[in-house]
């Protein structure tokens, strides 16, 4: 499989359009505290919480890190009427993010509380309800407003629900000319037939073709996965193994850049913002995938679900090259 190394950016001609953003959007709750003692309860540490941090998650936070590259983000997506939704709206509006929160009392917003002691996430907790069909479908009505004047369409799944039509999402899109990104979940994929481009990580790849004997076998498999889909390009990303793009040209290797990983948090949501807003910019798809893979390296170097800004990225351009 060959490698690209690809010649320095072309930063002049990286203007990018709005990106219009659809999916499951939750609210990331970080408790950090110190762990001292071990509970008379149980036996459990005891975590004393000195700081609170919330951050915006799943589909926000493809639509915050889309705003760090200096492209405008539309957002849709269905939410609670309750504290955790109005907290995201806030930190959206604190982003830049054009937000347009539908809200229904039904819903719960998702709320993902990660518990931190010592730079360590300890526990996890989870919040959720899952979308009613409805729901989904009234976001469908607002996709006039929300793609006019866009340069692309981002979907987002995280299996709650926002994506139950994500089939007339891609034919809404494609059908304006704009390219489809779908960061998908399950393993099912048959859904997003159509689509411009998917993006699974490892993982999330073999739970769909299977396991692979070697190199050979993982192209044809995604090759396999990309021509029964219909699909333009499939997208893996392999952690420290960089990421693999299938093309009907072919399949390319863009080894990894990361000098050190801390936290991969949220780095396909940074991923697939980086596609979009660069294919947005009417980049070519080789030279998108450079910049996204650039991102990543400086994602996971941070903690939490984070964001790249350009600024980073011309910087991290200049070392490599």
């Amino acid at each position: 499989m060959p490698s690209v190394v690809p010649d320095s950016l072309p930063w002049d001609d990286f203007v990018p359009r709005p990106v219009a953003v659809v999916g499951d959007v939750m609210l990331d709750r970080y408790w950090f505290g110190k762990v001292e003692r071990i509970s008379p309860e149980a036996p459990v540490p005891v975590v004393q919480v000195h700081r609170e941090e919330a951050r915006p998650g799943g589909a926000a936070n493809v639509a915050v890190n889309v705003c760090a590259l200096g492209a405008v983000a539309r957002l849709l997506a269905a939410v609670g009427e309750d504290e955790a939704a109005q907290r995201l709206a806030i930190l959206l509006q604190g982003s830049g993010v054009e937000a347009d929160l539908q809200r229904d009392p039904t819903l719960t917003t998702t709320v993902k509380l990660r518990v931190i002691g010592h730079q360590q996430q300890l526990l996890r907790m989870d919040f959720e309800a899952r979308l009613a069909a409805r729901a989904a479908t009234a976001l469908l009505a607002r996709a006039d407003g929300l793609l006019r004047g866009c340069g692309a369409l981002l979907l987002s799944d995280y299996g709650k629900g926002s994506l139950m039509a994500v089939g007339e999402w891609i034919r809404l899109g494609r059908a304006r000319g704009l390219p489809v990104l779908v960061d998908p979940k399950g393993r099912d994929y048959t859904p997003y037939r159509g689509a411009t481009l998917l993006t699974p990580n490892r993982s999330e790849f073999l739970a769909v073709v299977g396991p692979w004997q070697d190199e050979a076998d993982f192209v044809a498999r995604g090759q396999r996965l990309r021509q029964s889909l219909e699909l333009e390009a499939l997208l893996v990303t392999r952690g420290e193994e960089g990421m693999s793009l299938f093309t009907a040209s072919g399949v390319t290797h863009h080894p990894a850049r990361a000098r050190e990983v801390f936290d991969v948090t949220g780095a396909g949501d940074t991923v697939i913002a980086t596609l979009a807003t660069a294919l947005a910019a009417a980049w070519p798809l080789e030279r998108a995938v450079d910049l996204a893979n650039r991102a990543a390296g400086i994602v996971v170097g941070k903690l939490g679900a984070a964001t790249v800004t350009v600024d980073e990225l011309r910087a991290a351009c200049v070392t490599a090259e």
